[in-house]
């Protein structure tokens, strides 16, 4: 298999966008689809063939990528796209689906003589867009020379977890990330209300905290999106952030695990997207804190 593939990339929101980017840069042939195709028309400018429908999209393709909303999402594309799927081709499943809707999507790679992979990533917006993210990948040997190629080109790091795409331990290690990430996010959001209720500057909390095992740069990162009202454009969207807490609290409820924390930090996001906060940044949950979403006047 050359290194120089068709692929293409079905869902170019914030993550699926600069995976595409990165892809055309890397000497690969995009075709990109998206359901709304205002978002996926920038990147025939970057080189990228822009489909009109999916089945458009996948014909001819070495590899499909998804990264789209959800499960469900992902095999209904993937429904769409089925007469132009050419068998052998190798699909990369990179939509955070939780462990119900994978075996959905495995049975259809089957069906339609698609090598399947389990491929989640870590990462938001900024090492997205500089091929930086860390590709969670479960799928045979046997076809890793195809997919090599791709991840190298949207990933700075790729961890293998698995032979079977079908087994999802890359998905079930993505949740486990995950639960981390929201839960520290969700944190970050209430250090920074509670300091604001009770009078206390932020940065003397910062001050406190400093160079000692409590600090952690992914708590000033956020903090500062907050502080600095940087929360626009989104890094990781609220909305897209309290899908994956309710797909990690699901997970946990199927193996006789309760994630109080999870769920906590499920409403919490919701919360914040009720209040008009769904499309920043996920960072925007400290606006959850405050009733009608209103920090205190000073």
């Amino acid at each position: 298999m050359t290194d120089k593939l068709t692929v293409s990339v079905l869902g170019t929101g914030i993550m699926g966008a600069a995976m595409a980017r990165n892809l055309v840069r890397a000497g690969h042939g995009v075709r990109a689809w998206n359901r709304s195709r205002a978002k996926a028309e920038p990147l025939a400018a970057d080189g990228a063939h822009v489909a009109d429908t999916p089945e458009e999209a996948v014909r001819g393709a070495d590899v499909v990528l998804t990264m789209l909303h959800d499960g469900p999402a992902a095999l209904d594309v993937m429904r769409r796209a089925a007469p132009g799927l050419q068998a052998g081709a190798v699909w990369v499943q990179s939509t955070t689906a939780g462990t119900e809707a994978l075996g959905e999507l495995a049975e259809f790679a089957g069906a339609h003589g698609l090598v399947f992979f389990d491929a989640p990533v870590l990462g938001t917006r900024a090492p997205a867009e500089a091929g930086q993210l860390t590709v969670l990948a479960a799928g045979p040997s046997a076809a890793r020379d195809t997919v090599v190629p791709v991840f190298d080109a949207v990933g700075a790091r790729t961890v293998w977890t698995g032979e079977d795409g079908a087994a999802g331990s890359a998905t079930r290690l993505k949740l486990v990330a995950n639960s981390w990430v929201l839960a520290a996010t969700a944190a970050t959001g209430e250090v920074l209300a509670l300091a604001k209720g009770l009078g206390v500057d932020p940065e003397d909390f910062f001050g406190l905290i400093a160079d000692g095992p409590l600090d952690m740069g992914y708590l000033r990162a956020k903090a500062a999106l907050v502080l600095e009202d940087r929360l626009s454009p989104a890094g990781f969207a609220v909305t897209t952030a309290e899908k994956d807490a309710r797909l990690i609290v699901r997970a946990g409820q199927r193996h006789g695990v309760r994630l109080d924390v999870a769920e906590a930090v499920a409403e919490r996001f919701g919360r914040a997207g009720a209040l008009g906060h769904g499309d920043e940044d996920m960072a925007a949950a400290y606006f959850a804190s405050f009733e009608e979403g209103k920090p205190p006047s000073p």
